[in-house]
């Protein structure tokens, strides 16, 4: 019996339409707000997006003098070993090795195609938080890719900005979930 009582002939037409325009005027403005918190996210998620994007930008000239310091300090390394035979081939193979272990260039690729695809995907259809949530996941993991190859103090500070934006990205896409 809840929605039927013995006093719902007593209600007044003036009555349930002050309550069908407070109800409806409530929706509205409750929509309203949600569209222009969803701007401001929208806006505070691009703001970020380009944040990281300039520091992935500024990894460029510390990886151009990586290589030849890092050749530099194996090279110095050996030379301060007492009268070593070794083969001179072999070793330039194993730093070559050990160089293209510390390579980049597939994480920096990767997080800018992940960068791109997030500003798509929110400019895509409503309904993406989990879907920008798993874009988030997936840089970060670009991210810590980069900092644990960077090798270089200069560049994992840059990685630690990176991370910093990206936390704010992960906080705000729970929002939007």
């Amino acid at each position: 019996d809840v929605m039927d009582t013995e006093s719902a002939d007593e209600v007044s037409p003036e009555l349930v339409k002050a309550l069908t325009d407070a109800t409806s005027l409530a929706v509205e403005r409750l929509r309203e707000h949600r569209r222009t918190e969803g701007m401001q996210l929208e806006t505070f998620f691009a703001e970020r997006i380009t944040g990281i994007r300039d520091l992935l930008a500024e990894i460029e000239p510390y990886e151009a003098e990586r290589v030849p310091r890092i050749r530099a300090r194996i090279e110095d390394a050996l030379s301060k070993i007492p009268v070593a035979e070794y083969d001179k081939g072999r070793l330039e193979q194993e730093m070559i090795f050990y160089i293209e272990k510390l390579d980049v260039n597939e994480e920096k690729q990767r997080l800018a195609q992940h960068l791109r695809y997030f500003l798509e995907t929110l400019d895509a259809a409503p309904g993406q938080g989990k879907k920008l949530g798993f874009i988030a996941q997936e840089m970060g993991r670009e991210i810590n890719t980069l900092g644990s190859k960077s090798n270089q103090a200069d560049m994992q500070i840059l990685v630690v900005k990176m991370k910093d934006e990206l936390e704010q990205i992960k906080e705000q896409v729970l929002n939007v979930m």
